[in-house]
């Protein structure tokens, strides 16, 4: 379950981006500009919106729901179980997946949001119980979905709880999708928000209400996380929607300048330069985004696959041994390295590279499955 936190244009989807703003000393624009929001009227009055301290808040319904749940007065490896059995509990509580971005009290009552509403409300859940929660960026392979007329670039948030003693354990909305080889990072409870209060502003930009959009994208940046692109980014978005191309080509860079790696900005302003008949800087940040299309082990090992069905296994090879340089503990790479082996007739190299896909497995049932795929290799090979 992913949660979504940036905006691309339709005519602009890419998978890549890379560091480096370029010299635009015609942007006149300033960050306080961008925050206060003229343009579009002016930021609107905060207290209509969600605040801060909404977002974390134990409801009297969630509190007497763990109170019935969760024995305080229990070691800290049974609070935790406890806690998850409930939540798991259809017939108690039950959860439905949904693109809605909700507090922990209002997934609390509606039991369907996201997985950032699902992380607010474990998180605060867990601190009730006494337990250490925080949240966790996943860096998940790039994964893009189409709603509205614009493309979404989804990441994932989850949450992490420190056990002391006994095993760390990660508490996920969708665990059967997540795999121990994407890199993981503990965030502060105030970039959390900030991934909140952008995904607030990215409904509320798609539902048309432009004053609750800036507002919402104030609150992610002014109030919790200056140095969070995306939201910088869908200001951007918003300014450009508005017809305020100054501002937008402003915010963009300003994401940029924040994080040399926010992929959304950098193709957002290759488009930008493109309608804007700069087809010279245009260009730049389109090398750049294919530059850095070719360093991203994920998107190699896209490649490798499309190769492999077009049975074109040199090329997949090839693709798969580049993503391996940059990646070297994801198993579907291995694996798929093996089996373009094995229709080359290499079996012994499909075999290496099998046994190594096993090795690398986070899980049983996937090294199960290529024991399994391994132990039908050497039987043919006998």
């Amino acid at each position: 379950m992913w949660a979504r936190i940036s905006l691309v244009c339709l005519m602009t989807l890419v998978l890549g981006c890379t560091s480096g703003l370029g010299n635009h000393d015609s942007v006149t624009v300033s960050s306080s500009d961008l925050l206060e929001g003229q343009p579009l009227g002016g930021v609107p009055e905060l207290s209509d919106l969600v605040s801060n301290d909404e977002v974390l808040a134990v409801s009297p319904e969630m509190g007497a729901f763990l109170n019935e749940n969760v024995r305080l007065k229990t070691t800290i490896g049974v609070r935790m179980n406890t806690l998850i059995d409930a939540i798991i509990n259809k017939e108690t509580f039950g959860l439905e997946f949904v693109e809605k971005t909700r507090t922990a009290s209002e997934l609390f009552e509606h039991r369907r949001g996201n997985c950032l509403s699902f992380s607010n409300m474990f998180v605060a859940m867990a601190r009730w119980s006494n337990l250490e929660a925080s949240f966790q960026e996943v860096q998940i392979p790039p994964d893009w979905s189409f709603q509205n007329d614009v493309f979404l670039l989804n990441r994932h948030v989850n949450v992490f709880v420190d056990l002391g003693p006994l095993d760390d354990r990660v508490v996920d909305f969708n665990i059967d999708d997540f795999k121990s080889s994407y890199d993981l990072r503990k965030i502060t409870d105030a970039r959390a928000r900030a991934h909140y209060f952008n995904n607030m502003g990215v409904e509320s930009m798609q539902a048309g209400d432009t004053p609750s959009a800036l507002g919402y994208f104030y609150k992610a940046i002014a109030e919790n996380d200056r140095q969070f692109s995306p939201a910088w980014t869908n200001l951007g978005t918003l300014y450009s929607r508005n017809g305020v191309p100054e501002y937008a080509e402003a915010a963009y860079l300003l994401a940029l300048k924040v994080d040399g790696g926010d992929l959304v900005a950098m193709s957002n302003l290759a488009g930008f330069y493109k309608q804007q008949g700069d087809e010279e800087r245009a260009a730049m940040y389109r090398k750049r985004v294919m530059d850095h299309r070719r360093d991203n082990p994920y998107y190699r090992y896209q490649r490798a696959r499309d190769a492999y069905v077009a049975e074109d296994y040199g090329t997949a090879i090839s693709n798969l041994k580049a993503a391996i340089r940059e990646k070297k503990n994801e198993d579907e790479f291995y694996f798929l390295l093996g089996m373009c082996y094995l229709k080359k007739g290499d079996e012994r190299a499909a075999q290496r590279w099998l046994a190594r896909a096993e090795e690398v497995a986070a899980t049983a049932a996937l090294k199960k499955r290529y024991s399994t795929k391994l132990e039908m290799l050497l039987s043919e090979m006998e």
